[in-house]
């Protein structure tokens, strides 16, 4: 009873304040009951702020660690996208490391998590796996930093069409990447990267989110590629019938090997500088692909985890293993603005890269074997639905 007419008038007074301040101050002074709604306002604030503190720490009491942002911070500007997507990536990370542990419950492996700082701002949340039964190498990372952005990366953002006017340049980062290199040949590897920037400028503040989810198998199976990318366009489709068709078609470019004219995998969604329709709206569509990874990946995982396979098999893993390397050390954005990123945490943008890798000199599969068939799907993209 008490709350409510509490809540009550202190609506009435803001609402009664915010429509002219000089009226809304005539008001209160000619009202008897302004030291009471005062006091009720002050007590309903101090309940919501714990009642948001509390909500706060039981997110938090769920992730692999405590958030790279002070849980102050986090409460104060709650409102904030970077505090949104904080909250967000972190909570995805932990979904998703805890989905990969199960699926290691016969020889129980367990995410190493370190969770790091930058001396420049910022930190990170790095948690690995290695030499797992089922993860050879899986890795899931949060980065969140902030400073001011290096000549290397404005550079690198002059060369997407992004024009910066300042001296500095204060920049805000933060993103999941995750790579998973499995045991098995049959099972796929997955990447998946989710970020949000701010630059501030001279012209005000710019903001945009980039990311996708991608497929590499090593043995082409139709079925698993159309589960994949169905998945992938149910999460696209709740925000846009345009969007899986468009970054669908934006991966199959972006993940391609020009000096070996072939693409990395099968792909999945590709976008960069999403700043529309709103920024709201366009975190919700992240959102949505985040949340799409574990229903995309972790049926396939179960499939084929136990499957069996020789030397043969295990070679040609190794050898399209070499590809992916090729293809992050020299064209993927994200481990080139890390590198430029001073201070950068590089064990953690280096986490992309398997255990182990192959290269054999003129290797060519033979023709109408399941090797051969997985390299013209490479060459030529397909639509899976």
């Amino acid at each position: 009873m008490f709350s409510k007419f509490f809540t009550l008038s202190y609506t009435r007074v803001r609402r009664r304040f915010m429509r002219s301040s000089k009226t809304g101050i005539k008001w209160m002074l000619r009202n008897k009951e302004l030291p009471l709604m005062v006091i009720a306002s002050g007590l309903f604030t101090k309940e919501v702020h714990a009642e948001a503190k509390q909500n706060l720490d039981t997110i938090i009491k769920n992730f692999m660690a405590e958030p790279v942002t002070p849980r102050e911070t986090l409460e104060q500007e709650s409102e904030e996208m970077r505090v949104k997507m904080e909250l967000m990536i972190m909570g995805i990370q932990a979904e998703f490391c805890r989905a990969l542990e199960k699926e290691e419950n016969e020889f129980p492996t367990k995410f190493k998590v370190d969770r790091w700082t930058r001396t420049e701002g910022g930190g990170g949340v790095t948690c690995i796996i290695q030499d797992g039964h089922v993860f050879e190498k899986a890795g899931v990372n949060i980065s969140v930093v902030h400073g001011n952005l290096p000549p290397g990366a404005v550079a690198q953002m002059k060369s997407r069409g992004r024009e910066f006017q300042g001296s500095t340049l204060p920049f805000y980062a933060l993103g999941i990447s995750s790579v998973i290199h499995p045991r098995n040949p049959y099972v796929p590897t997955i990447h998946f990267n989710y970020r949000y920037f701010e630059v501030k400028t001279d012209n005000g503040v710019h903001w945009w989110f980039g990311g996708g989810t991608d497929l590499t198998p090593y043995y082409l199976n139709e079925e698993d590629s159309t589960h994949f990318h169905s998945s992938l366009k149910k999460a696209c489709d709740k925000h846009s019938s345009e969007f899986y068709p468009k970054f669908k078609d934006w991966c199959d470019k972006y993940f391609f090997l020009p000096h070996r004219g072939e693409s990395r995998g099968v792909g999945g969604i590709f976008f960069d500088d999403v700043d529309y329709p709103d920024k709201e709206k366009a975190f919700q569509f992240v959102t949505s692909c985040a949340k799409a990874v574990i229903p995309s990946y972790l049926p396939l995982v179960k499939k084929h985890k136990n499957d069996g396979y020789g030397l043969q098999e295990r070679n040609w893993q190794l050898l399209r293993r070499g590809r992916y390397v090729e293809f992050n050390l020299v064209y993927d954005r994200g481990t080139k603005f890390g590198l430029y990123t001073p201070g950068a945490r590089y064990e953690s943008i280096l986490m992309s890269l398997p255990l182990t890798a192959r290269w054999e000199y003129m290797h060519i599969p033979q023709e109408g074997s399941p090797e051969y068939k997985l390299t013209e799907v490479l060459k030529n993209p397909k639509d899976w639905v």
